[in-house]
């Protein structure tokens, strides 16, 4: 089995979490989302839950030096020999730096950036809907807001970086879930 190393890009609503998780089951890697791990870091009350429970509901991003560590010591678990998808991290092109180091380490090189563009108002809305689905706490308005207002800051820059690596495919993730899909396996086959 070729080996398949993806990091998910996109907007707060853009479904990144969906077509992740999608992408793992199909191609037999694991999804890899910060987000799940460290709100289940939180329920479970650990150590590092402790740490970043504040931080996560405040709609702020971790600290890299932590972020990274928790994506280091996941990328060394078995399952994730033969790839990953990456969901929520990196958000930083500081954190796209060390991700770069730390697969250069395991000698995996990154194959493949998946961009999945949603104008933000639509983004919104997803978001508010999922809120009152999920009963997620992390999706109010104003939790909302500043998340985009993160994004912008913080993340964006990531494209102009992984444009520039020569890997970043931009993906229009308006159309629904299926169709989203089918263009993202069009885009992996021409990877693999």
């Amino acid at each position: 089995m070729s080996e398949l190393s993806i990091v998910m890009l996109g907007a707060p609503g853009a479904g990144k979490g969906t077509q992740a998780v999608r992408i793992a089951e199909t191609h037999g890697i694991p999804h890899i989302s910060t987000g799940e791990m460290l709100r289940a870091a939180i329920a479970a009350g650990s150590e590092l839950g402790q740490k970043v429970k504040g931080i996560v509901e405040s709609g702020a991003l971790v600290s890299d030096e932590l972020i990274v560590e928790v994506i280091r010591e996941r990328l060394s678990q078995p399952d994730a020999q033969n790839g990953f998808v990456l969901d929520g991290f990196p958000r930083t092109i500081v954190q796209a730096e060390a991700l770069d180091a730390l697969l250069a380490e395991l000698e995996r090189p990154l194959q493949i950036v998946l961009e999945l563009e949603l104008a933000e108002e639509t983004a919104v809305k997803r978001m508010l809907g999922r809120a009152l689905d999920e009963g997620r706490a992390d999706d109010t308005p104003e939790v909302i807001k500043n998340r985009f207002a993160v994004y912008r800051r913080e993340t964006e820059p990531l494209s102009n970086y992984y444009r520039n690596t020569g890997i970043l495919v931009a993906v229009d993730s308006s159309p629904g879930m299926d169709e989203v899909f089918a263009e993202i396996e069009r885009v992996l086959d021409g990877v693999k």
